[in-house]
């Protein structure tokens, strides 16, 4: 049995195609392989941003935490006890403004994590959460995977670019895209998906 983490980070909620399509992978993967299905939906209880606290507090023993540090730091753990637990981990993430969702930001920021989730040494930072299998949502109104707002795309590539620093190197992207560009261009795109979900689900199983 696999355990599988389903991240999701849009504020649209359940009006989310990120979030739609995500679930559809968690569900669909979790129902093949059996196993718990842990849910961490980042839009209904976003994370804090990182303090001086949190800072100051992961890099400071246990015993010698002051309050304030003890609970920022177990936000911190809460969430990489969820990615350590993980076989299979779903990110869903919807462009704003060119980029990720400030919520779902904020759970890298805690997730990333000197001596814990990636360490550094003579050949340079390596990654500590190994092993895994991910799929990442990608949704966005324009096109950008390709074309001339293909530059802009600061969403996929730095997504890529973090997980692959904590060691999730193995990513399947799925990506939603053209969905302001008229009914049609966005119908199509749904159904698209829906086809790519499909066999990916078939070829999970």
């Amino acid at each position: 049995m696999n355990h599988t983490l389903l991240v999701t980070s849009s504020p649209r909620r359940a009006d989310s195609l990120s979030t739609r399509f995500a679930a559809e992978i968690a569900e669909g993967i979790q129902a093949r392989n059996g196993g718990p299905l842990t849910v961490r939906d980042l839009a209904a209880n976003p994370p804090p941003h990182i303090t001086p606290a949190y800072i100051e507090g992961r890099i400071t023993s246990p015993e010698d935490r002051t309050p304030e540090q003890a609970a920022a730091v177990k936000v911190a753990q809460e969430f990489v006890d969820e990615l350590k637990a993980a076989d299979v981990i779903v990110l869903g993430s919807g462009m704003i403004n060119f980029g990720l969702p400030s919520q779902l930001k904020a759970w890298f920021d805690h997730v990333t994590w000197p001596g814990v989730t990636f360490s550094y040494g003579g050949a340079g930072p390596q990654g500590l959460l190994t092993g895994k299998k991910v799929y990442l949502v990608t949704a966005a109104g324009g096109v950008f995977s390709e074309g001339a707002w293909a530059p802009f795309d600061f969403q996929n590539n730095y997504l890529l670019h973090l997980l692959g620093f904590i060691g999730l190197t193995d990513v399947e992207v799925i990506r939603v895209e053209g969905t302001v560009l008229g009914p049609d261009v966005a119908n199509a795109a749904i159904a698209n998906t829906e086809t790519a979900i499909k066999a990916l689900l078939a070829k999970a199983a």
